[in-house]
């Protein structure tokens, strides 16, 4: 996955909104396809070699531009310390997404990855001290009883890819967090950091899974993940230039439906009443919050 967080935006055209909300729900269904793409490959090849395939792809069409940039900065490189966090921060996330997704349901996956900004919330005020006000943590207790109830929704089954996946979104807020704090490194270089952290992390759990060597077509759809979620990321980065983040980035939260359809239309996985509840208790805590910080 290339996800980053979006910033603020202050002013666009109104006219460029819908095209922004457009390309938004474009991109999203782009990382959704790719996350679909993810979970269909992880059921015959090891977590490591689909890491490695995927970043290896993305950096072929990431890697110009980035040097480009880094050109234009003349190779100055802001807080390195940071940007080595970030980048093990991301592929260990990306690790653990792509073993959730190989064990449990797409839509249950998503759920507890769409508690990450509520995680962001509450990460920045105990550890960077920003101010959250009493309604903004009533609703990260909200968004953290909405984990409650998904979590308990995976007590019938295995509980280990649950627990993983939710460790995944943990690693991910701090990965949002630390591309924060990075705001003047171009986008472009920040996943081009992101995609060679993941190649080497997958590099490092080939020696775990295994190298089998794919079919052509098995091939072609491992090296789609990096390029899909490149453009994805792409259409997200267009999108927040054309309309405000207030008006694009709700429609991040349509992941869900994305990924509770392709589970049904796939795997045949129906989401149980209380992973929908949870759901829901998520994405509600979610948007509030996003909308409190853009009042604020």
């Amino acid at each position: 996955m290339i996800r980053t967080l979006p910033m603020p935006f202050d002013s666009a055209a109104p006219r460029g909104h819908a095209t922004g909300i457009l390309l938004m729900l474009a991109a999203v269904l782009l990382f959704s396809l790719n996350d679909v793409l993810g979970k269909w490959l992880v059921a015959t090849y090891a977590v490591g070699q689909v890491m490695v395939l995927r970043s290896l792809a993305s950096l072929v069409v990431l890697s110009p531009l980035a040097w480009r940039s880094l050109r234009a900065a003349r190779f100055r490189v802001e807080r390195p310390g940071l940007q080595a966090a970030r980048v093990l921060l991301g592929a260990a996330e990306a690790a653990c997404f792509y073993w959730s997704v190989g064990h449990m349901p797409l839509a249950d996956a998503m759920t507890y990855w769409m508690a990450a900004p509520i995680m962001v919330t509450a990460l920045a005020a105990l550890f960077l001290g920003e101010r959250v006000g009493l309604r903004q943590w009533g609703l990260v207790l909200l968004g953290f009883l909405g984990v409650a109830v998904a979590l308990g929704a995976d007590f019938a089954g295995p509980l280990l890819p649950a627990l993983v996946a939710l460790c995944g979104a943990l690693l991910y807020s701090l990965f949002l967090l630390s591309s924060r704090q990075l705001r003047r490194t171009p986008d472009v270089v920040l996943a081009c950091f992101q995609m060679l952290g993941g190649l080497a992390v997958g590099l490092v759990l080939l020696g775990i899974g295994g190298w089998r060597a794919p079919d052509v077509v098995d091939l072609a759809l491992l090296l789609m993940l990096g390029l899909v979620a490149t453009l994805g990321h792409m259409g997200v980065t267009r999108a927040l230039k054309l309309a405000p983040a207030s008006v694009v980035v709700p429609y991040q939260y349509s992941f869900l439906l994305w990924a509770a359809l392709f589970g049904w239309l796939v795997w045949g996985d129906v989401p149980g009443p209380a992973l929908l509840a949870g759901a829901v208790l998520i994405v509600g805590a979610g948007l509030l919050l996003f909308r409190d910080q853009q009042r604020g």
